[in-house]
Order: structure tokens, then C-alpha cells, then sequence
């Protein structure tokens, strides 16, 4: 089996695991959830019990406590990227007269990137408290499904506003609460959503470039070499006509660290730029991942006091605007008095 049929097979098992989790990550008692339930109760039969905790104690603690842990890999992973870019590409592009402006695009975008990155970081994501909590139940409407008006968390005894949620791994209650990113080590709420979009977004912008950039480098390096339209012997000296298995092949054996990377950042444009399309959708329809996960698991919610046990709840989106507006929100909370003058 050649090289460009392993890394085919490679590259289609990374994206089908990654639709499978994206399609199965919003049911409750999905078929992902249940497949992952029977294989831990099955290795819990076989693994050790000290074993056992010490995973659990780690799973905890990278994904249930705040650590800064991902955002160390992630900025390693920016400066191996950046680092590979700058010692290989840049230099051989420039040597092959490649305009000026398109080698400086990805620090470009990458000084945009990290100036999101620190903002959305260490912004205030819209934390809920004793003092705020009166006027922040004023800012949304309860939908009587998926929020319910009269709420009290228990953990930081305040009522909850509309569209709230309280975070476990920040502990404490956050407005508009769409999801707490591991990559940024903060929640993301009603004051840095907007900011966080604009980091999705020169994310996805800077690995595309990055990978336009170094695909152009290699397509150029093979039509140099006159190679894409000749000739090659194999080992038994058999002469044959050079396809695209071979041109990979030969790439990576000439330029392996820079083909390695170019496989990385395209794959990594591919998975930020469908969670940048999941995120635009959200923005665009007023909807915050919290929301959207809830309402497609809300079959098993239990009816509401006032409800009819024999009529099943709806749940409609109460907060969409139309898109610009939804689009604004993000950008400009509403407040209190922005709500009243409507």
C-alpha cells in the first residue's frame, strides 16, 4: 500500500471520528454516549483499580478544573508551526521570489490571533453575583422551557437570569453562558463571545494560510524539478509514468518536516473552520452552544408545573432578532435599559 492511500486512509478515519462526535456530542442517550458507556464498563473489568483512579484524578483535572495546561500545548503547538514556517518555508520561498506580502500574511494573522486570544482569555466572561444578579434577570426573556423563571443555584445563591449557567470548572454562574474553552482556560459568556468568534476566525484564517503558503512552495519546488511530467524506474528497473502517489512520496522523503506540517495545518484548517461555521450559525440565529445542546436532548426534560402531563413541550428559539441583529448582539451585549426602550 503507497504513502497517499495510508495518509487518505489516515486523514478519512480523523474526519469521520470528528462528525461522529460533533453529530452525537447533543443526545443525551446517544449512540456515542452508549458505546462509551459499555467500553468503560467492560476496560473497568480488566484495568486496575489504582489504575482506574489515577485516569479518572487526570480527567478530572485537565477537564473539570482550571488549568493552563492547554494553553501551554496550544501556544507549543503555535510556536512549532511558526518555527518550521519561518526556518523552511520562508526561506525557500523567499529564495524563490514569492511576494513579500504573502510570506508576512500568517504573522499577520497571527498577531490578530493572539491579541483575541489574550482578550477572550482574560476578560471578564460575565460572571454572575449577589450585586448584579437583580439586573441581569431583566435582560432576557425566560423561555418556560429551557429556562425556567425563580431558579436559585445552589452553589452561588443567586437567581438565575435567563440564558445562565453555572460553570463547574470556574464555579460560578455565568450570563449567557455558551461553553467553557480548555484552549483559552476561561468561559465563554455574554461579555467575550464576540471576541472569542473573531479568535475562531483568525485561527482558521492564519493555518490556511499557513498551508496555502507551503502547498504553493511544494507545487512550485515540483514544477522546478520538471518532475511532474516525467519518468522513473523502480527497484526492478521498470520504467513508469510519475503520478500523484509518487509526487507525495518524493516530497516527503526531499522536504518531510514541511510536508508533515502542511498535512497538520490542513487538517487543522479543516476541523477549526467547521466548528467556525457551527459558531457563525450560532451567532447568526442567536443560539449559545449551551442552548443548542439542550434543546436537541430536551425530549427527556420533565414538563413544567403548569404544563398538561399529556402535551409535549416545544422548544422555540425566543431570543433570535434576524441575523444582523443577532450578528450585533454578539458584539454589544443588551443591558437592562437597551431592553426596556423596546
Amino acid at each position: 500500500m503507497d504513502f497517499l492511500t495510508l495518509f487518505l486512509i489516515y486523514l478519512g478515519f480523523v474526519l469521520a471520528v470528528t462528525a461522529l462526535l460533533c453529530l452525537c456530542s447533543g443526545r443525551k442517550e446517544g449512540f456515542l454516549a452508549r458505546g462509551v458507556n459499555r467500553a468503560s464498563q467492560v476496560l473497568s473489568l480488566v484495568i486496575p483499580t489504582q489504575l482506574q483512579r489515577v485516569t479518572h484524578w487526570a480527567l478530572h483535572r485537565l477537564f473539570h478544573t482550571r488549568s493552563c495546561l492547554f494553553v501551554v500545548l496550544h501556544l507549543a503547538l503555535q510556536a512549532a508551526v511558526f518555527g518550521e514556517y519561518t526556518w523552511e518555508v520562508f526561506v525557500y520561498c523567499w529564495e524563490l521570489q514569492f511576494h513579500l506580502l504573502l510570506l508576512l500574511l500568517p504573522y499577520l494573522l497571527l498577531a490578530g490571533n493572539m491579541g483575541c486570544f489574550l482578550l477572550c482569555s482574560r476578560a471578564n466572561p460575565g460572571v454572575i453575583t449577589k450585586s448584579n444578579a437583580a439586573s441581569l434577570v431583566q435582560v432576557y426573556a425566560y423561555d418556560g422551557v429551557l429556562f425556567q423563571r425563580g431558579l436559585v443555584c445552589p452553589t452561588c445563591s443567586v437567581e438565575k437570569p435567563a440564558r445562565s449557567k453555572h460553570c463547574s470548572v470556574c464555579r460560578t454562574c455565568v450570563h449567557r453562558f455558551d461553553h467553557h474553552c480548555v484552549w483559552v482556560n476561561n468561559c465563554i459568556g455574554a461579555s467575550n463571545a464576540g471576541v472569542f468568534l473573531l479568535y475562531l476566525l483568525s485561527l482558521t484564517a492564519t493555518a490556511a494560510a499557513i498551508a496555502a503558503v507551503t502547498a504553493a512552495f511544494l507545487i512550485q519546488v515540483l514544477l522546478l524539478s520538471n518532475i511532474m511530467h516525467g519518468t522513473y524506474l523502480d527497484a526492478q528497473g521498470q520504467e513508469h509514468t510519475v503520478e500523484i502517489p509518487f509526487l507525495v512520496q518524493h516530497l516527503f522523503l526531499t522536504f518531510p518536516r514541511i510536508v508533515f506540517m502542511l498535512g497538520f495545518v490542513i487538517l487543522l484548517t479543516l476541523v477549526l473552520g467547521g466548528y467556525c461555521s457551527f459558531s457563525l450559525y450560532l451567532a447568526l440565529t442567536n443560539q449559545t452552544t449551551n442552548e443548542w445542546c439542550k434543546s436537541r436532548r430536551f425530549g427527556g426534560s420533565p414538563h413544567l408545573p403548569s404544563q398538561p402531563h399529556d402535551r409535549p413541550l416545544v422548544y422555540k428559539n425566543i431570543y433570535s432578532k434576524g441575523i444582523w441583529r443577532n450578528l450585533k448582539e454578539i458584539f454589544k451585549p443588551p443591558t437592562v435599559l437597551e431592553r426596556k426602550k423596546r
